[in-house]
């Protein structure tokens, strides 16, 4: 008799068959079940969760990126803007942003009479608050880098207040203007008229990309320009400081360090920096770049170190795993025909590891990229509304990121700045899409099956 007719005898003689599953097969069975049911939960919640997260984000968000504007004709009064009549700039810059709000004010007023368009209680000083409190001094740069515009009739295209835009937007109502200092209904009634009257429109928002940050008496001019710029000089800086240190530590820690216990003391010390919440290289570049060695604070060059230091044992991680990955039998087989240990590693190991480089340094970039502690620390939180000047003095220069640019405007009160701000966190997850996609494109276009 056979070891599995032995057996077979044994489950007959005990009444019980192989084809009918026992007590304990059942329990394991339900258990497997129940355990892949868990795993399906949680896929759903985290799913859900997502959903809700995106949802919100783009619902309060996507209105940033249009913008309400005014319509009218306007004459550029040279009795106003330039009394003396010479067109020199430096007479003309005399006029301030007062001299040209009741420039726009009064052509407003004056286009509304011709148009037979009016609201019962609404004053003309009201109706000048139709109007943004920035397109003043944008009309006035305008005019100065041009003054032959001065005694012409222009068809001016200006921004509208906040709350006129938040009116078309659906975020301000007549009840709620009922409550607000800052509108009256009034006010909302007459937009109504303009917007029915093709004088009050809504449109893309370039300037949401190009503007700098605004104060709080004009939201609707804010926009994310020096937060674009500044974020790209830091990740600029970042790849110039970071990445090659971290794939030289990577490769000597690797393939020309001794085993020793100096060396188990870097790569443990590399792990635990790895796992240092970022707010501790905040207050280390604050102590370090700022209050030691003198760097102007809020400069993009501060918070690219602060971002390098936080950056690079993820680096180091990534790249000594992808070179880990090359099998032996490629470094022995170079070795065997003679390339020495520096020529095995840089022409056979990088080439093979460069995809698992590429994609470690670009994941490491993408979470610096949404770092808002460390820059918090080092002052890029304060108001900068200038562009800085071009590499790399502009590197020295205040500046804003994005992840900062997202937390200024989520503090303030007024509602117009929390609309933006899910605008740039829009922006901001745009940048991480588009990184985290390279990353996999990449691992996919160049990885290898061994």
């Amino acid at each position: 008799m056979t070891d599995l007719s032995a057996q077979t005898g044994a489950f007959a003689g005990s009444g019980q068959s192989l084809l009918t599953p026992s007590a304990r097969m059942k329990r394991r069975n339900a258990a497997e079940a129940r355990f892949r049911l868990y795993g399906v939960v949680a896929i759903l919640i985290a799913l859900a969760t997502l959903a809700i997260m995106l949802f919100t984000i783009l619902r309060d968000g996507v209105s940033a990126f249009a913008q309400a504007r005014l319509t009218f004709p306007m004459e550029l009064s040279a009795e106003v803007l330039d009394p003396k009549g010479n067109r020199l700039r430096d007479e003309m810059s005399k006029v301030t942003t007062i001299g040209y709000a009741k420039v726009l004010s009064a052509a407003l007023v004056a286009e509304l009479d011709r148009r037979g368009i009016a609201e019962e209680g609404v004053s003309e000083k009201q109706i000048g608050e139709l109007i943004s409190k920035d397109a003043a001094g944008q009309l006035r740069a305008e005019v100065l880098a041009d003054p032959a515009m001065i005694g012409t009739t222009i068809n001016a295209e200006i921004l509208a207040a906040g709350r006129i835009d938040g009116y078309l937007k659906g975020r301000v109502t007549l009840d709620s203007a009922e409550l607000d200092s800052n509108i009256t209904p009034g006010q909302l009634r007459l937009a109504e008229q303009l917007r029915q009257a093709g004088m009050l429109t809504t449109g893309w928002n370039w300037g949401f990309f190009t503007n700098p940050d605004a104060s709080d008496q004009r939201p609707e001019a804010a926009g994310l320009g020096v937060a674009l710029l500044g974020s790209a000089y830091m990740m600029v800086l970042v790849l110039v400081m970071c990445v090659p240190v971290g794939v030289a530590a990577s490769i000597w820690l690797e393939e020309f360090a001794p085993k020793n216990r100096w060396t188990d003391a870097i790569e443990v010390n590399i792990s635990n920096l790895a796992a240092v919440p970022s707010i501790v290289f905040g207050i280390l570049g604050l102590a370090i770049f700022i209050n030691f060695a003198g760097l102007p604070q809020s400069s993009s060059l501060v918070g690219a170190l602060v971002i390098s230091l936080m950056t690079l044992p993820t680096i180091i991680i990534a790249t000594r795993a992808a070179i880990r990955a090359v099998p032996p039998s490629i470094r022995d087989a170079a070795l065997g025909i003679g390339a020495s240990k520096m020529q095995t590693v840089f022409h056979h190991v990088l080439p093979l590891a460069m995809p698992g480089i590429l994609t470690g340094t670009i994941l490491g970039l993408a979470s610096a990229l949404g770092e808002t502690a460390p820059l918090l620390l080092i002052g890029m939180v304060a108001f900068v509304d200038n562009y800085p000047a071009p590499p790399p003095e502009g590197f020295l220069d205040p500046a804003t990121a994005l992840p900062v640019q997202v937390y200024s405007w989520a503090s303030r009160a007024d509602p117009a700045f929390i609309e933006r701000s899910n605008g740039a966190i829009i922006v901001l997850l745009v940048f991480l899409v588009i990184m985290n996609v390279a990353a996999i494109l990449l691992r996919r276009r160049f990885e290898r099956r061994w």
